[in-house]
């Protein structure tokens, strides 16, 4: 095209919706033009999915070209390639890019399929996602060669009420001619998994076995085979055209290329007079329940869809009943209720209902795009206390993804001379370890060692899941069945890394990997681990009390189930509860807590000239080796490291946890912690800044505020420089959510006690929202003056509530409002008490 328009048009209704006054800004996530520098990026930000499958948001005309990529994905499929590169053999695990089913264009009498880059202007084009209602929205206004103007108006779901089921509807009227139109309506097969531009060297080449053909008089089918894992998936499209709203009858050719099948539908068109194309497609895979096989499954869904209205009404609903559940209500800038609105939308597109009934974990980068071949890593503590407190089923199903693994995790500790389990740090389809061991520096041209799999941490992480999860639902049949046995293996890991010092009575851990994935080793033992990690050595000491506390509260009862197949004994108990309270912690010679063992002995870091030079450091890792030096000799953090432990704990609960392990601890330290280890973090993972945000809180709110307004932008505006087109980050996404829900609230369950202490930034005027708790549906609404907790009627006995220090016992349908203290938020002492009342029917 010769020119790309930018510039707003009286008959798109995208820009009348942008334009409109009202709320809607906060719902419409929208693109003015195309620019091909930012494709990507918007594809995977405008992606759709509903926890089964996700569709990347590109042009329907378009292929994987270097600018497009058009990707489709079913949650837990997965295969292996071999690939050898300059002369080293690579076995590498990907989320699968399945066949392109959004493929739809059109032509003019015989000339050129439609594309935005062919010949031609473009006088408008807009795009969009509805995050209210789940729909992609496209309007282009184009004028080919010979002067006719054709208006293009595109919808497209992947419906949240039948998760098998997408659709992209497209309207295409002649402005001022008439003549010979034809669309073609493709499912493609030739899809590779080119999504990331560092993989280009490896082999991409996923499905095998492609047969396609038609099906009746208006479906087409494809069916597919991946080349190892031997998953089978089938596709098939019905397509449809009305004239002036009414199906008609028109010329179809069915089309059959290599690995490709299409539609090809001809009829007169008028000027003035609108066509829509409705194309529905189905899609089932070998792992899909209830189904004799995916082909028949895809063909009978596809023949007996309803029309496209009914399919959006039903899609529309559904979204509606989860966003009832799962908003939060955000009093602020219209920027900051976008970004909120579309962070909860692209979480919920990856882990929906439909997820629950999957053996899927939760994706890295989501259902949008191949970044990290679509494993599974840790990223899950930071979604799941948003999940916790509005969908605990899906929680639980989430969990039963690592309880299935704990006999890879087992054999992976075996491996390594260990007791106990040991999760991958990147886990994929069975739960082996999936990390590479190299990965390429741009920078340098170089290949660097990798050696994140020492970061056994993901244990602690599921651990913590395990027992918050527990936490909230009171869930004790899944404690008894799945957690206790996570949990217990978890200890053994810990128990048997663990080494004993007698002249020091105490247990040193050494060989591992903290959250700062920077110091893999010390300058002088690279990738050989650090030794006494802070974040690990605390995090095992409470996951050693948990496992003790599974242990109580199961009881003896469960001794000839549980504990009799683990073989736990008397011994190994009181060995836990020892090692809890022995492992060492160090500290520095200004009396902070030392991220690990001998941080002080190294060199401090030119932030300022680095930053001066580059730019952006948050991979000052790849800076660094591309000069011939190495994170490992500085206090540099790619993120939070020691801070995750003021993320995961509160400021009672860390003092009592360091106290326990025999060390003395202030409180009063924290803000100097705090200072002390955010000068010397690079932000290089986008979970950085969501923790960042979370630690500031106590004593910086409007740094806490910035920080999270960094953590709402960096997909919105792929802050990474270009990572944003292979994927989201979900756990950023869920992390900044849960900033604003459980953070700023002050919202925790300790000691079976919901507590609220907001603690809200000047620019966060007020919050609301639903929360799931025992029974109970909860509404929270706090300000800067009051707090009110209420709850739906409901069989749930009476639960304890804590608003400020002030304790009330909330039984169903009753509210309780506290008033709040001045500026700084505390309690005053004329407020010990709530006003305490019956709830309206909600």
């Amino acid at each position: 095209m010769s020119a790309i328009g930018a510039r707003p048009d009286s008959g798109c209704e995208l820009c009348a919706l942008t334009a409109a006054d009202g709320d809607s800004g906060a719902w419409l996530l929208t693109y003015l033009g195309f620019d091909p520098a930012t494709e990507g990026q918007r594809e995977s930000l405008l992606t759709l999915g509903n926890g089964y499958q996700g569709v990347r948001g590109a042009l329907s005309e378009s292929r994987a070209d270097g600018v497009h990529y058009p990707g489709a994905y079913v949650a837990g499929c997965y295969n292996r390639l071999d690939s050898l590169i300059d002369d080293v053999r690579h076995e590498d695990e990907s989320i699968v890019n399945l066949p392109n089913w959004v493929g739809t264009t059109f032509r003019v009498d015989d000339g050129p399929w439609f594309s935005l880059d062919g010949d031609g202007t473009v006088l408008h084009h807009h795009v969009g996602l509805d995050v209210r209602g789940g729909l992609w929205l496209r309007e282009t206004l184009l004028v080919d060669p010979d002067g006719r103007r054709t208006r293009l108006r595109q919808r497209r779901l992947v419906s949240m009420a039948d998760p098998h089921l997408g659709v992209v509807d497209t309207l295409l009227r002649p402005e001022n001619w008439s003549g010979r139109l034809t669309i073609r309506s493709a499912l493609d097969g030739t899809v590779r998994n080119t999504n990331v531009p560092d993989l280009a060297r490896f082999a991409d080449r996923h499905l095998t076995e492609v047969t396609a053909g038609p099906s009746g008089s208006d479906v087409v089918w494809l069916h597919a085979e991946t080349s190892q894992s031997r998953l089978r998936v089938a596709q098939a499209a019905r397509t449809r055209v009305r004239v002036d709203g009414m199906f008609v009858e028109a010329d179809r050719r069915r089309s059959l290329e290599a690995d490709a099948v299409a539609d090809e539908i001809s009829l007169d068109v008028e000027a003035g007079r609108s066509v829509e194309v409705e194309k529905t497609v189905a899609m089932y895979t070998s792992h899909d329940r209830a189904i004799s096989e995916p082909g028949l499954a895809a063909r009978e869904a596809a023949h007996g869809a309803c029309a496209f209205e009914r399919i959006l009404a039903d899609h529309v609903e559904a979204w509606a009943s989860l966003w009832r559940r799962f908003e939060v209500v955000v009093d602020a800038d219209v920027r900051t209720r976008l970004a909120a609105n579309v962070q909860i939308f692209h979480v919920l597109q990856t882990l929906s209902p439909h997820t629950a009934d999957l053996d899927a974990g939760v994706p890295a980068r989501g259902l949008h795009g191949e970044g990290y071949r679509g494993h599974i890593f840790w990223d899950e503590m930071f979604v799941f206390g948003f999940l916790n407190l509005r969908l605990p089923e899906l929680t639980r199903a989430l969990l039963l993804y690592r309880f299935r693994r704990l006999p890879q995790a087992r054999r992976l500790a075996q491996a390594q001379g260990l007791r106990g389990a040991l999760f991958p740090w990147q886990s994929g389809s069975d739960g082996r370890e999936e990390t590479p061991r190299l990965f390429f520096n741009p920078r340098s041209g170089r290949w660097m060692a990798d050696h994140s799999r020492r970061q056994f941490h993901v244990g602690l992480a599921v651990a913590y899941n395990v027992w918050h999860y527990w936490e909230t639902s009171a869930d004790l049949g899944f404690l008894a069945s799945f957690g206790a046995e996570m949990l217990v293996e978890n200890a053994r890991l810990w128990a048997s890394l663990a080494v004993y010092d007698p002249v020091d009575d105490r247990f040193d851990i050494r060989g591992v990997m903290g959250p700062d994935e920077f110091h893999d080793g010390y300058p002088d033992r690279p990738g050989g681990g650090i030794d006494n990690s802070a974040y690990v050595n605390v995090m095992t000491s409470w996951a050693l009390a948990r496992a003790l506390d599974a242990y109580r509260i199961l009881g003896e009862n469960e001794a000839a189930g549980v504990w009799e197949r683990l073989r736990v004994t008397a011994e190994e108990i009181e060995h836990w509860d020892y090692l809890r309270q022995r492992i060492r912690l160090c500290f520095l010679p200004n009396g902070l807590i030392g991220q690990f063992e001998g941080y002080e002995a190294l060199r401090e870091l030119d932030w300022t000239g680095y930053r001066t030079r580059y730019g952006n450091i948050g991979r000052l890792d790849l800076i660094l080796e591309a000069e011939g030096d190495s994170c490992r000799r500085y206090r540099a953090s790619k993120q939070a490291d020691v801070l995750m432990l003021l993320y995961l704990f509160s400021a009672e609960e860390l003092t009592a946890l360091v106290h326990g392990m025999g060390y003395p601890f202030d409180p009063a330290s924290i803000p100097a912690t705090v200072e002390f280890y955010l000068a010397r973090t690079s932000h290089g993972s986008t979970l950085s800044r969501v923790t960042h945000a979370w630690v500031l809180v106590r004593g910086d709110r409007r740094g806490s505020w910035r920080m999270l307004g960094e953590a709402l932008e960096s997909d919105l505006s792929d802050t990474q420089g270009g990572t944003t087109r292979e994927g989201i980050h979900l756990g950023a996404m869920a992390g900044s959510i849960d900033i604003l829900q459980r953070c700023y609230s002050g919202f925790e369950i300790r000691g079976g006690v919901l507590r609220l202490h907001p603690q809200l930034p000047d620019e966060l005027r007020s919050l609301e929202f639903d929360v799931r708790y025992r029974g109970h549906w909860i509404r929270v609404r706090c300000d800067h003056a009051t707090v009110t907790v209420s709850t739906r009627r409901s069989q749930a006995p009476p639960i304890r509530v804590d608003i400020d220090g002030s304790e009330h016992m909330l039984a169903s349908g009753t509210r309780v409002t506290v008033p709040r203290g001045p500026a700084d938020g505390s309690r005053t002492d004329s407020v010990v008490d709530g006003r305490l009342e019956t709830a309206p029917d909600v």
